[in-house]
């Protein structure tokens, strides 16, 4: 019998990272009878120096989960939550900065938007308050998102949104597109475009000795063009709106150098309504959920190289 002496190949551990996920929290700010809410969801991943808990199973270098639960919670407090980029910078410098065996630190935050609801005068007397200023409900729009990378030198800051939709329901065109025996798609010079945006944004912003942006002042900057830009494009294409989305985002905002997109097609078809005597004068559609189409790309400025993952799933 043979016996093969050559050393099995060892098994490696490759990269890795942990912490705690989904830490649901709400910060009131109490401005005398005036109350302001942020609302965030916060994920936190570490990763350095953990071959050890791996290995052999030792917990030295392990700060629980548990206790980066507790940060989060702690620093609304601390800190509060002037924005979620800011608040995810504050978490990222203090887990690298204080633990030697954390290398890198990623932030991902989801921010849920509230808005004041305003009550008649007579509701106010009614309930013996002069003004209501701590009754919200929530924004039925976008959940805002920040992902931050911290690594104790540089800092990678990768912003964006979800769930925004949008419409246009005239201005599009949608024709001259190939054709092959299992077309069955008719050309329209008018027809409902759209979408449910999924974008994020990439700051130039990589260092602590540049100046910071003004992190909620971008984000309403750069929804506004997006949005204008939605508005006020004649489309042949979703891929041309999406494109003077992005170009607009990167000709107006110059502390971003990427904008990556996902835009679900969200098709309305007409409705036959002749077997009913009735004509469909591009009045009456039908909101197909699926299949879409999904169209996405990235918008760069001249010159940067991109780094914003194609899915966007996995950011």
């Amino acid at each position: 019998m043979t016996v093969n002496s050559r050393p099995a190949r060892p098994v490696i551990l490759g990269q890795n990272q942990y912490g705690k996920a989904e830490n649901r929290v709400v910060k009131i700010t109490r401005d005398g009878a005036t109350h302001h809410i942020k609302d965030l969801n916060v994920s936190v991943a570490l990763s350095g120096d953990m071959e050890d808990v791996h290995y052999s199973g030792s917990n030295a270098h392990v700060l629980p989960t548990d206790t980066t639960k507790n940060t989060v919670f702690a620093f609304a407090k601390e800190h509060g939550i002037e924005s979620a980029e800011q608040f995810g910078i504050h978490l990222a410098r203090h887990f690298v900065t204080s633990q030697e065996p954390i290398h890198r630190a990623r932030i991902r935050i989801e921010e849920y938007a509230w808005e004041r609801i305003a009550t008649s005068d007579a509701s106010s007397r009614f309930i013996g308050a002069d003004e209501v200023k701590h009754s919200f409900v929530r924004k039925g729009q976008e959940t805002r998102l920040t992902q931050i990378t911290y690594d104790g030198s540089s800092w990678e800051v990768v912003s964006g949104l979800k769930d925004l939709t949008v419409m246009n329901s005239t201005n599009s065109e949608f024709w001259g597109y190939v054709k092959d025996k299992y077309t069955t798609l008719q050309e329209t010079h008018d027809r409902i475009l759209a979408t449910s945006v999924a974008a994020r944004w990439r700051f130039n912003w990589t260092d602590d000795e540049q100046k910071m942006p003004h992190w909620e002042k971008s984000y309403e900057q750069v929804k506004k063009h997006m949005l204008q830009a939605f508005a006020e494009t004649y489309s042949l294409s979703l891929q041309q709106t999406m494109y003077q989305m992005g170009a607009r985002i990167i000709n107006n905002r110059s502390e971003i150098d990427e904008v990556r997109f996902s835009l679900p097609n969200k098709h309305h078809f007409l409705v036959d309504l002749e077997p009913f005597g009735l004509k469909n004068d591009n009045e009456v559609y039908y909101a197909a959920d699926r299949p879409y189409g999904l169209i996405e790309a990235t918008v760069l400025r001249d010159g940067c190289e991109p780094r914003i993952p194609a899915d966007l799933t996995n950011l």
